[in-house]
This record gives C-alpha cells, structure tokens and sequence, in this order.
C-alpha cells in the first residue's frame, strides 16, 4: 500500500470563473511540481474538458478522475466522478438534456473554452454553466449512482452555494459517499452540528480556479493501485 496525493476540485478554462492560464497541460504541469498524483476535473456544468486533460495526465503520470461540479435545482453545488469516458458521455447527455438555454455573456463571467493539449482552442462553450440545472439534489444523486459514479455535495459549509447555505443544515438521509468542506472548518466541528454525519468521509480540496492553488489543499489516500475503484472506496473510509 503507497499513499498517493489527491485534489479532487480544480476548474480547467471550460469554467467561466478559472483564470485563462487554466489549460489541461498547465494543470497537468502544476500537479506534477506539486507532487500530487491524482487530480478530479471538476468544470461548472460540464464534462467536455475532461477527455483531453485524461490524455495528457496519463502522459505524465497523473491519474485524472473525471467529473464536473454541478449546480442543482436548488443552487447547490455537488462534485460528480465516473469510472470510464463511457459513462461519462453518458452524464454529459444527460446535462444537455436538463441545461437551460442560456447564453453565456463572456464579458461578465468569462470565456468557456475547450483546448487541446498545444492550448489551441478547439471550442467555445455558448451555454452559459454557471445556470442552475433542471435537477434536484436527489436526483442528481440517483443518477450519478445509477452510472456508478460517485457523488459528493461540494464545501457544504460555505455561505454561498452549499447545502448548508441553500437548506440550513445537512439532510440527514442524503445518498452522498463523502462530503467536501472548506479549510474554514473541519471535520470534528461538522460532526459536532451535525452528529449524523460521523458515518461519513470529509475531504478537503483546492477548488482551484487558478494555477496557483492546484494542489494547494490535497487528501492522501492510501492504495494498493491507482484506479477509480481503489480511489473510491479509500475516498469512502478516508476518516473512518
């Protein structure tokens, strides 16, 4: 068993709010000098940086879980993972069917770009992703598992886009595998709250939307082997 380290919230150039520096090789490169080994792509609504940043991970020896950060109907952000580009597809026909068709207004959000691993720009996103989805937290949740993916509601306890700040607490029979919180916060504080919550996992991650920050904030998991079952079942006993 080797300990391995992981930040599994960092946004790539697809996200209106991450700096224009945020290319996969950039991301990529900054996990490598900051000797982490695995990093989750998490874009605003949205799968379609991660393909390319998988590709030039593998390259470099980073292992790359893919996802998205997802805003539910009720504004809360929850962070997705999917064990093959298969299902992953998948969940990105699903977005397409629920987004709402709202343009992206570049000047007040930012750019949404796609790039390739030179940093040519091979698309730009016109749906806006910082729109809330047409799907319910619970839902969300069914359909991540449903594709046997694994589903974490994002640094609940922030004042902004949280559940804690959407529903004033954490609900008791939510189907999460593991909860995010920000560096405000810990885990015995969580529990103290919420104390239904001691059967759950805690991780803490950079949500870099800046070069900077990758791997800023890292969880250290320890496995026999890198891949998504491992990662997800040491992600599910992290604190246990």
């Amino acid at each position: 068993m080797k300990h391995y380290r992981a930040d599994f919230h960092i946004h790539t150039v697809l996200s209106p709010c991450a700096s224009l520096d945020m290319s996969p090789i950039n991301i990529i490169n900054k996990a490598k000098e900051k000797k982490i080994d695995i990093i989750g792509i998490t874009d605003h609504n949205s799968t379609k940086q991660c393909r390319i940043t998988k590709e030039i991970g593998e390259k470099n020896g980073i292992y790359v879980v893919c996802g998205a950060e997802i805003t539910t109907k009720e504004e809360i952000h929850c962070l997705t993972f999917f064990e093959d580009l298969s299902r992953l597809d998948d969940f990105q026909k699903f977005i397409d069917e629920i987004q709402p068709n709202i343009k992206n207004d570049v000047q007040r959000f930012g750019y949404q770009l796609i790039v390739d691993e030179a940093e040519n720009v091979l698309e730009e996103e016109d749906i806006s992703l910082f729109s809330a989805l047409n799907v319910s937290i619970d839902e969300l949740a069914d359909v991540v598992h449903n594709l046997g993916g694994l589903f974490i509601p994002a640094h609940i306890d922030r004042q902004r886009f949280s559940l804690i700040s959407q529903l004033g607490f954490v609900p008791f029979d939510i189907d999460a595998d593991a909860f995010e919180i920000s560096k405000n916060t810990s885990r015995e504080k969580m529990i103290e709250q919420f104390p239904y919550l001691e059967k759950f996992s805690f991780i803490n991650n950079s949500d870099s939307h800046f070069l900077d920050t990758v791997g800023e904030t890292f969880n250290l998991l320890q496995l026999e082997e890198i891949n998504f079952k491992s990662i997800s079942y040491a992600l599910k006993k992290l604190n246990n």
